[in-house]
């Protein structure tokens, strides 16, 4: 199985994951997030994929979901369509790593749910 991996690769989590799915023999193809960032089309096969909430899908602790403001309008009801447009202007709004398999979505990195979802 080859998974989609998309990162932003001077983040620490990133490399952490990425050298985990090295260190566990994942086949992956690799996707700079910022250099090629999803497309809001993207995302919302992500987020349905995943079955996550579409917040979950943005990158809270990065400075510019800050400048931005972004929780103040998600909190103000801002909906899926326009959130996921807004995901897709910069990839450093969306969080990462992602692994994105046939049939599910990884968000973050938490090494219990990848271990489970490509190891077992």
């Amino acid at each position: 199985m080859s998974v989609l991996f998309v990162e932003y690769p001077k983040c620490s989590t990133c490399k952490k994951a990425k050298k985990w799915l090295d260190d566990h023999g994942v086949d992956y193809v690799d996707r700079h997030i910022v250099e090629d960032r999803p497309t809001a089309d993207e995302l919302a096969r992500w987020v349905e994929t995943s079955g996550l909430p579409f917040r979950r899908f943005f990158n809270t602790s990065g400075m510019l979901y800050r400048e931005m403001d972004v929780k103040s309008k998600l909190d103000a009801g801002m909906g899926q369509g326009e959130a996921l447009d807004l995901l897709a202007t910069n990839g450093m709004l969306v969080k990462r790593p992602i692994v994105v398999g046939d049939d599910f979505v990884l968000v973050g990195f938490r090494e219990a749910e990848w271990a489970e979802r490509l190891l077992g």
